[in-house]
């Protein structure tokens, strides 16, 4: 009897402690949704960052020197450089460089914070500076991408001049946005072109219809849906699809010598892509380096400044982070007091 009583309770003060961990972490969840739910009342604001690469270069260069020169010798160019910093410090505002970084998916949903860096840059350079976009994207979507332009456009239009780099892939819609840069520089094996326009669907018209499976599809407005998933494709339908594409290659092929009048359009408006050194002869870059080589460069010269946003995220979404976060918390809570009871 005296046994059974003793692992009843100790059964019991298990189970105890189990639901105490699992109630301070439901209070913990609740107090952590009530403080989103409190910041979210106020303005949404997207966090900005910026670090001055100048001082990154500088600490590699020096990091390198301590190591291969003798001790005396470093100890002279650490003195000389300070000396110099001192003396750019006391001297007029060097040429700003600020540089953004854009890594392009299908949406291009860089853009949210593209457009705030962007923002951020022009209400402090000058004609004088300059921007630099380190820029990576296979392309996407028609709409995005013309928007990411749009938003470099805003950059020229200040006469602010634009320099973007690709060192792996600026094809389809992120050429597009690197054709409006006044400089283009590309790594001799980075892909660019894709200037062309492309479309896919699939259709499952006859599977269904062996199924014996119906899609009704109501429209308003002759051309408001060609061709789609579900439907029978048309002859008509079908070609009035190809025209909306051959319009938009138009647009896209008219965008593109706006702004590189020097290239032969319709010669690389094909849809083909080419590597860099290839580019270079047709025209579709200025210069063949890795956006590594550009900065260092232009780190002699002017202070380079990296400007980052994180955007805004809705209660909704970071709920949804927080509720998968916390939910392996939890887990974690409960089996280590559960090994922790088992331990006693």
């Amino acid at each position: 009897m005296i046994s059974f009583l003793s692992e009843y309770g100790l059964f019991a003060a298990k189970v105890f402690t189990v639901a105490l961990a699992i109630s301070g972490c439901i209070v913990l969840i609740l107090g952590r949704i009530a403080a989103l739910a409190m910041h979210e009342r106020g303005p949404a604001r997207a966090r900005i960052t910026v670090r001055k690469l100048n001082q990154k270069f500088r600490a590699l260069a020096q990091a390198l020197q301590r190591e291969t020169l003798p001790p005396a010798a470093y100890k002279q160019l650490v003195k000389k450089d300070r000396a110099a910093e001192k003396a750019l410090l006391k001297a007029d505002r060097r040429k700003h460089l600020f540089v953004i970084d854009f890594h392009g998916d299908l949406r291009a949903s860089a853009n949210e914070a593209l457009r705030d860096e962007v923002t951020a840059v022009l209400t402090v350079a000058l004609p004088s500076d300059e921007v630099v976009v380190r820029l990576e994207s296979g392309g996407g979507m028609v709409h995005a991408y013309g928007l990411a332009a749009s938003q470099l456009q805003r950059i020229r239009d200040r006469g602010i001049p634009l320099t973007v780099t690709v060192d792996k892939i600026a094809a389809s819609g992120g050429y597009m946005m690197a054709c409006v840069a006044d400089k283009l520089v590309a790594a001799p094996f980075a892909v660019v072109g894709s200037i062309g326009v492309v479309a896919q669907v699939p259709n499952f018209h006859r599977l269904l219809k062996q199924k014996d499976v119906d899609v009704e599809l109501l429209t308003a407005g002759e051309w408001k849906r060609t061709v789609t998933m579900f439907g029978e494709t048309t002859d008509k339908g079908r070609a009035k699809f190809q025209e909306e594409l051959e319009e938009t290659h138009r647009l896209f092929k008219d965008f593109v010598q706006r702004h590189r009048a020097v290239v032969d359009i319709d010669r690389v408006a094909t849809g083909e892509h080419w590597y860099g050194t290839q580019a270079i002869d047709l025209r579709l870059v200025d210069a063949l380096s890795t956006s590594d080589d550009y900065l260092l460069s232009a780190s002699e010269t002017a202070d380079l400044f990296e400007v980052r946003c994180t955007p805004h995220r809705p209660l909704s979404r970071r709920l949804s982070l927080f509720a998968s976060d916390t939910a392996g918390e939890l887990w974690q809570a409960v089996r280590q007091r559960a090994h922790d009871d088992e331990m006693l």
